[in-house]
Order: structure tokens, then C-alpha cells, then sequence
């Protein structure tokens, strides 16, 4: 399995086995750029192509999304105390190359608009030079209700 950074754990509520992104690269103030590998030992590659493995496009699309809270996670510090972003747009996915296990991608979110509480970002992801795909979505910050 990936070795996760400690900075990924303190910032957004995901844990192992739903957690797709192991390290920050680097921070700007409208984006984040991020790293994840993806192993052969990951229980999904077992039932997705089996003998062929790829890793699932959704699980991809996932990665971008961490991306973006763990984005969010510091640009709302101390605006949002307590709560967790939850997506509620996707749009425009579209995806390139597949990505085998083995395959260590970067992931780039970036905010292009704040509307009544909504982040809208656009995410890529590429391993090297080529690109994997990408995706525009929407974030909102909400502070989770108590189960009932």
C-alpha cells in the first residue's frame, strides 16, 4: 500500500481503504497539486478486468476529489470549523489514458469560481507527461448532521 503523508491524514476525514491520494506536492492560492501510486496489492484489481487489471475510472475520478478537499481544507481554515466538503456537481469527465497498477499520477485541482458556497473546481490527473483525464466539479462545506 501507498505510504500516506501525516499533513493528507490531519486534512481531510478519508482513511485507507478509500483513500487515493498519499502526498501534497505543492499549494498556490487558487489550487493544490497532489501524488498518489497506485498497487497491485489494491483489493478492487482483483474483480476490475482480472488477469488485465486497470484502475476503475471512478476511483480516478475520486482521487480528483480528495484533491480538491484537501484544497479546500486549507483555504477554509477556520471558516468552516467541523465541517467536510461534499460534492455536488460532476461534469465533463473525460479520460485519456487508462492507469495500470504500478502507476504513480499527479493530481491537479483548481478553483475557478466561489458561488453562494459553492467551489467550483476543474481536476486533471496525469502520469508524466501524459494526460490521464479530467474533470470539473463542485464542492460545497457542510457541517454533518447527527445520525438519527
Amino acid at each position: 500500500m501507498s505510504e500516506v503523508s501525516p499533513e493528507v491524514l490531519r486534512r481531510i476525514p478519508h482513511r485507507p481503504p478509500f483513500l487515493f491520494v498519499d502526498e501534497i506536492l505543492s499549494e498556490t492560492a487558487d489550487g493544490l497539486t497532489a501524488v498518489r501510486t497506485w498497487h497491485a496489492s489494491e483489493a478492487f484489481y482483483l474483480g476490475h478486468y482480472p488477469g488485465a487489471p486497470i484502475t476503475p475510472g471512478v476511483l480516478l475520478c475520486e482521487a480528483v476529489f480528495q484533491t480538491g478537499a484537501l484544497y479546500l481544507s486549507k483555504s477554509l481554515s477556520g471558516n468552516a470549523p467541523g465541517g467536510v466538503p461534499l460534492l455536488v456537481k460532476i461534469s465533463d469527465v473525460r479520460f485519456r489514458s487508462p492507469v495500470y497498477p504500478g502507476d504513480t499520477v499527479t493530481i491537479e485541482v483548481r478553483r475557478k469560481d466561489v458561488l453562494g458556497g459553492f467551489y467550483l473546481m476543474s481536476g486533471s490527473m496525469k502520469r508524466g507527461e501524459t494526460r490521464i483525464m479530467g474533470v470539473e466539479f463542485s464542492v460545497a462545506w457542510k457541517v454533518p448532521e447527527a445520525a438519527p
